[in-house]
C-alpha cells in the first residue's frame, strides 16, 4: 500500500480506496483499516469528495501522503523492498525541456 501511495504522491494526485484496492489486490476491510491507522499516525490525510446534489452515488475518500508519511514511507520503502522505491519523478515540463535542448545524448534531434 505505501508503493501505491508513494506512486499516488509522486503523480501530485489523491487515491481513492477503491483505487488502492485495485492496485494492491487487497481486500476492502484491510485497506481502510491501514488507511485508518496511517491517518491516526498522520502520515495519510483523508478528504471526502464534494458531490453536487444532483450527482448520483456515493462521496469516495481522497487520501494524500503528508511530508511525514512521505519520508517516512520511502525510509520504510528502501529499507524493506529497496528494488521497488522508484526515486521521485521529474516535474512537469521537464521532458519537454530536454525535447527543446536537444534530447538525451546521442538524440538527433
Amino acid at each position: 500500500m505505501l508503493e501505491t501511495l508513494v506512486r499516488a504522491h509522486d503523480d501530485n494526485e489523491p487515491i481513492h480506496g477503491w483505487a488502492i484496492m485495485k492496485a494492491t489486490g487487497r481486500a476492502g476491510p484491510t485497506v481502510y483499516k491501514v488507511l485508518d491507522r496511517l491517518e491516526e499516525a498522520r502520515w495519510v490525510t483523508g478528504e471526502w469528495e464534494a458531490l453536487a446534489h444532483d450527482q448520483p452515488g456515493p462521496r469516495r475518500r481522497f487520501y494524500r501522503l503528508t511530508g511525514e508519511g512521505e519520508r517516512a514511507a520511502r525510509a520504510l520503502l528502501a529499507q524493506r523492498r529497496p528494488a521497488t522505491l522508484m526515486p521521485p519523478r521529474p516535474a512537469a515540463g521537464s521532458a519537454l525541456l530536454s525535447w527543446f535542448h536537444g534530447g538525451p545524448a546521442g538524440d538527433a534531434r
